[in-house]
């Protein structure tokens, strides 16, 4: 499988860039690349040996700990981010967005639409929390 789902979600990469006229990084040997929107970067992860694709977006660094703003997050996550949700990175503390998504049945509309939407949130949020 894991050769399958590299060569799949490869594949899915180089028609989001095509369909959009953006140069981006292939698909590397070990299932990684990245996709950029405005301020935010998304890295796509394939763990192939695990059958699952992730994507992941920085959104802020390591703030002080504040329940306000955890929550806000939280409650962001429920509503506002579509697939995906917010997380922090339990060595850096740094704040990121992430969607989990297993490859099974994965096609390209879904594959499209969950860059689309980390993107997309991403680039919105990481303003937000400068700004915060």
């Amino acid at each position: 499988m894991s050769d399958d789902a590299l060569a799949t979600v490869g594949g899915y990469l180089e028609r989001f860039a095509k369909e959009r006229n953006l140069s981006l990084p292939p698909l590397s040997a070990d299932g990684t690349s990245q996709v950029q929107r405005g301020s935010a970067v998304v890295t796509i992860r394939v763990l192939a040996d695990r059958g699952l694709l992730l994507l992941l977006a920085r959104v802020a660094e390591a703030p002080p700990p504040s329940l306000e703003l955890y929550r806000r997050l939280l409650e962001a996550s429920f509503l506002q981010t579509g697939d995906a949700a917010f997380a922090i990175h339990d060595k850096s503390g740094d704040i990121y967005l992430r969607v989990l998504r297993s490859l099974d049945l994965l096609d390209y509309e879904e594959f499209e639409d969950l860059v689309h939407t980390i993107a997309t949130v991403a680039d919105e949020w990481d303003d937000r929390l400068k700004q915060a």
